[in-house]
């Protein structure tokens, strides 16, 4: 083994290895005996394609990869998902490029449902999350109309399979909408809505109307939801019955039922079986029968498969070896899920539920031996923070059967705020972080308060404090791992997308603090008044839960603005961006980048053009991970100090 400093190790995770062959999986869905699911390919440009496997298990895929270009993806809430849906063998999706709904037959081209764009609106009306209504020929789905001037306008809408009729408005009024689903009988609709300023994991609503005989939605009632209950994913069961998880009673997300005309808990623990509502289609659990449902929750940070009886709601684990579950669909004696751990990388897997074998029908990438001999395995940690609080992390430690620094040296460390900022750091194997680790560079995933998997109380402690109780506990993390985990006071770097840049910004310019010697910020916001009035509907309000109502808080928004407070920022930072972000527009970087110019702090900036909120193609994966290495490596070098 070779004696060589943290950060100069030599590691065969290349950039070029983290994009190779390397997928995304969005979306799961069953028909019959067919496993459908749309992946994203970064060495196609980021397109998404749907792919079907059968019994054999063997994928084929189903959109074409042609001059058209087509790619599975909705731009409604700007974050998308639930993409397609699929019944009988023919896949309706949502087309990237023109916003249109598509019908695709099975060996026959994609034939559009919905009209084209017109007034040289590219994308003027948007479809997602969509049901199929076999018994009346149509889809019940989410449309959200960006044709008219001001604010885009949701309702749940009917589209004609044939494409034969235009789209009929069937629920409308509200600010947001989502999750429609029909009742085994199709003779009843439920759904979930919310309004300004509310974000789905704050507030929510579960509807359920009637279907009249003329496919309209009457008798409309509220079930569940209200100011201070957060309802996700209502389902019928195969008898009728509503199910949903919400945080009434006891603060964590659990799942209940309507049944008599009386809601009921189902299951009542302190782990959650909900997901923030970024985009739509998230399932957490799934039918197998109408006695037995399949359910994936969240406790310590670790996700588990569990099987629970409906008529006593005894849950029973299921040894899977996965830490992160997602996308959960199930069928008479088989579940279907998105999984992964630290050791494995995100694989679509078929369980068998009577044998408790299981296929895996596809890897987002392969890990080789000669490779996994070089993960870090992740550590959850608990931390204290402001105020007597604990804050939690998953903390990778520098490692590599090859190397090993020198006795007595400390190691750096890449601190790692995740976006949201609502969400939650993933355990699962990314050969993103290993690149760091492998190099010895150790990495902290922060799950600041405001986090999810946690419970309610933890989840809304953003509320009116974004800028500041996230940064405390990245900088309480760093502090912990220097005195605990040997790292070096000297070298540590912050680094987030999204929200997460925003807190790297934020911890890069907190008054007296000079605990990060360099950061990274991807795509993130440096001017909450800009970004108050320039962001998208889903967000429009966002802030006012965050930091407080625009314009009344003006004096707030300034304040915990980064581009406000240039002038304490010496530390080096570079930044990322897509040219096309109606997310974090570009000009919230540039504006950024500008200040810093101009005071002769070293800076880096790269914009990509094509690019999104989130970076999908392959070259930019690969560039934006090697440059923020070398911006380290360069700055730390130049100043003498060892990296």
């Amino acid at each position: 083994m070779a004696t060589t400093p943290y950060g100069f190790w030599k590691s065969p995770i290349t950039s070029d290895l983290v994009v190779a062959d390397a997928v995304r999986f969005e979306q799961v869905a069953l028909d019959g005996d067919g496993v459908y699911w749309s992946e994203t390919q970064p060495q196609k440009q980021g397109r998404t394609f749907v792919y079907r496997a059968g019994g054999d298990g063997e994928p084929d895929r189903v959109t074409p990869d042609d001059a058209n270009a087509f790619s599975v993806r909705t731009r409604v809430h700007e974050y998308g998902g639930g993409a397609f849906a699929v019944a009988d063998g023919v896949v309706f999706f949502s087309n990237n490029k023109d916003q249109r709904l598509y019908r695709q037959a099975v060996g026959g081209p994609p034939t559009p449902i919905t009209a084209a764009p017109t007034d040289g609106a590219a994308d003027g009306l948007r479809y997602a999350d969509g049901v199929v209504d076999r018994r009346r020929g149509r889809m019940v789905c989410v449309r959200e109309d960006h044709s008219g001037a001001g604010e885009a306008i949701a309702t749940l809408v009917a589209v004609d399979l044939s494409g034969a009729t235009v789209p009929r408005v069937l629920v409308s009024g509200n600010d947001f909408y989502s999750s429609p689903r029909l009742n085994p009988d199709g003779n009843r609709l439920s759904w979930l809505t919310w309004r300004h300023p509310d974000m789905p994991w704050v507030s929510t609503e579960a509807w359920v109307g009637d279907v009249l005989p003329d496919g309209a939605i009457g008798q409309a009632r509220k079930v569940a939801g209200g100011p201070n209950e957060s309802v996700f994913q209502p389902e019928w069961s195969p008898d009728g019955d509503l199910y949903f998880v919400s945080d009434r009673g006891s603060g964590w997300w659990n799942l209940h039922r309507e049944r008599d005309g009386a809601i009921e808990p189902l299951v009542t623990m302190d782990a959650e079986f909900g997901r923030p509502q970024w985009q739509f289609g998230a399932s957490t659990y799934a039918f197998e029968s109408a006695d037995r449902l399949i359910a994936c929750f969240v406790r310590d940070g670790g996700w588990t498969l569990a099987r629970i009886d409906a008529r006593s709601g005894r849950l029973e684990a299921i040894p899977t070896g996965f830490t992160d579950i997602a996308q959960l669909r199930a069928a008479p004696g088989r579940a279907v899920f998105i999984g992964g751990s630290p050791s494995e990388a995100p694989a679509l897997v078929d369980l068998d539920l009577n044998a408790g074998t299981r296929r895996v029908l596809r890897r987002a990438f392969v890990v080789g031996e000669d490779l996994r001999r070089y993960v870090s395995i992740p550590e959850p940690i608990a931390f204290p923070t402001g105020g007597g609080e604990t804050a939690h992390a998953l903390y990778y430690p520098p490692f590599s059967p090859d190397s090993a620094a020198p006795a007595g040296e400390t190691a750096p460390v890449l601190v790692k705020s995740h976006g949201g900022p609502t969400s939650a750091a993933s355990s699962t194997l990314s050969l993103a972080t290993q690149y760091w680790t492998s190099r010895g560079i150790g990495v902290l995933d922060v799950n600041y308060r405001g986090s999810t998997g946690y419970g309610r109380p933890y989840r809304l402690r953003l509320e009116r404090q974004w800028g500041l109780v996230d940064v405390e506990d990245c900088i309480a993390g760093a502090g912990f791992l220097v005195a605990s985990r040997n790292a070096d006071p000297a070298r540590l770097m912050i680094t987030g997308g999204s929200a997460g840049g925003y807190t790297t910004l934020c911890a890069l310019t907190r008054e007296g603090d000079k605990t990060f010697s360099a950061g990274a910020s991807h795509y993130g916001v440096s001017d909450l008044e800009a970004l108050a009035r320039d962001t998208h509907k889903f967000e429009s309000r966002y802030l006012d839960w965050l930091i407080g109502p625009y314009p009344a808080d003006k004096a707030i928004y300034a304040d915990r603005s980064p581009i406000n407070h240039a002038d304490r920022l010496s530390a080096p930072v570079i930044f990322f961006q897509g040219s096309e972000d109606r997310v974090v527009p570009p000009n919230q970087t540039e504006l950024m980048v500008a200040a810093l110019e101009a005071r002769g702090v070293p800076v880096g900036y790269f914009l990509f053009e094509g690019e999104q909120h989130g970076f999908r193609k392959a070259d930019t994966i690969r560039r934006a991970l090697d440059a923020e290495l070398y911006f380290y490596a360069w700055l730390i070098l130049r100043s003498g100090l060892r990296f």
